[in-house]
């Protein structure tokens, strides 16, 4: 990130290689990034050999970016606790359930979508819709 308190306005290209480097410290520092890029990345290739409908790509895929959003999110605000201080702090620490409580959210949520979409398609498969 472009540290100067003088720069009144960053270029698009600072700020696209400044969320780009955020992607790779969320992949490389969180293994729990790592697990949610490899289920979205097994959705997908679920969807292509189930072949998904247009409007099922679209939830899947929000899904998806749902997840890994709060997932960051929680990286984030990890970073920023560990940066203010290393002492177990009742506010901080609270602060983290609930990012981490997000992403479960937002992973059960997701799951229940996968299945209720993958579901069908299984369903059809088999003869059983």
């Amino acid at each position: 990130m472009n540290d100067d308190p003088n720069t009144s306005e960053r270029s698009w290209g600072d700020k696209f290689r400044d969320a780009f480097a955020g992607v790779h410290v969320g992949i490389e520092g969180q293994s729990s990034f790592r697990v949610h890029a490899l289920v979205a990345i097994l959705v997908i290739v679920t969807g292509f050999a189930l072949g998904v409908s247009l409007i099922e790509w679209c939830a899947l895929l929000l899904c998806i970016g749902g997840v890994l959003t709060a997932e960051l999110f929680n990286s984030a605000l990890e970073s920023m606790a560990k940066a203010i201080t290393h002492e177990n702090h009742p506010h901080l620490g609270n602060s983290l359930d609930i990012a981490s409580a997000a992403v479960l959210v937002a992973s059960c949520g997701a799951a229940i979508v996968g299945l209720l979409i993958f579901g069908k398609h299984i369903a059809i498969l088999l003869d059983w819709w």
